[in-house]
Formats: structure tokens, sequence, C-alpha cells
């Protein structure tokens, strides 16, 4: 049975959360791909604020597609997260609670999200438009001259994702090598 539940993420509700929980987002995710995080590690460089408070937030590595008539937004599947690691360390210790993404990620980012308490959920690559359905809601808040990559505020309802990376070192991955691993 799936998790359900509400965002921003709080440090109960990261310490109930351990790998391989599905879980159901409902509240507010932020979208971000690699033009994006470069640009709020350089806003953060500069020491002037970023466009938007990250403490408690999950930031989802997506690029959508247009959206058809009617809907909030186009096709919205997960990029590799690999992409973001670079920059994931410095968004973790800024307070960035959670990221959704594709893909294994770096040690130096699992190490942030042990130390910081932050937490990686991924989500089901090739099924962009079954996850549209559950955003209600799109808008462009940060850096709209990048287009698809644009920092984007999403509604989200029921969004379906698993904990791959929780604050305690677990790691879904690892454990699915370890459990079919011959020896």
């Amino acid at each position: 049975m799936a998790k359900k539940i509400s965002l921003p993420l709080n440090e109960e509700t990261l310490k109930g959360l351990e790998a391989g929980d599905d879980v159901l987002l409902n509240g507010v995710i932020y979208v971000g791909r690699d033009a994006a995080h470069k640009r709020l590690i350089e806003t953060l460089e500069h020491g002037e604020p970023l466009p938007f408070d990250i403490k408690g937030q999950t930031i989802y590595f997506m690029g959508p597609t247009p959206p058809r008539p009617g809907r909030p937004i186009g096709s919205a599947g997960p990029t590799t997260s690999g992409r973001m690691d670079s920059y994931s360390p410095r968004l973790i210790a800024e307070g960035l609670k959670g990221m959704i993404g594709k893909g294994m990620r770096s040690e130096a980012v699992k190490e942030a999200m042990t130390k910081y308490h932050a937490v990686y959920f991924g989500a089901i690559g090739g099924a962009g438009a079954l996850a549209a359905r559950s955003i209600k809601k799109s808008e462009v808040v940060a850096y709209e001259e990048l287009g698809a990559e644009a920092i984007r505020r999403l509604e989200v309802a029921d969004f379906s994702v698993t904990v791959v990376n929780d604050i305690y070192g677990g790691d879904l991955y690892d454990e699915g090598k370890a459990k079919y691993r011959r020896e």
C-alpha cells in the first residue's frame, strides 16, 4: 500500500520513509533540469536568493512537452538524475529535501542525503503521459528563457513515486542488486 504524503517534506515524514516504499505525493513540487540547476548554483555563489524557497521542497528532474488544450502540462517523464549530481549536494545543504528522477545517484549525493536528511524518489521512465495525469497545475516561476528547462511550480495529486534513497543510507538499487546477485 502506497504512503500518501503531503508536501513540503518535513523531518517527521522523512524519518518514516525507507528505500522501497511506494509513495503518493500531494502538494507542490518544482521542476528543474541541468540548465536550471546550473543557474541555481550560480545564484547561490553570487550570494543572491533563489527564485523560490528551497527549504523542505522537492525538485522533479523533468522537462515537459507542450500541453494539449485544456491540460496544464504535456508529457512529464523523468530525466536521468545523474545529470544533476554535481549540483544536488549544494542544494540539499541549502534545505532541499526531495528529488525525483530516474537512475542511480552518486556517492556525494547519497552522502548529502544522509547528512542533511533528504530523499530521492524514482519515477518510471517512459510513463510521462501517465505521470502528467497527476499534475493539476503548472506555472513557470524562473528562467522562462530556458523553455522546457525553466523552473516550474507544479501542484500534484497522488503523484506516484518510489523511495530509492532514504535518510538512513538505504539504496533500493543496491538492495536489488544484492537480492539477485549470483555468488
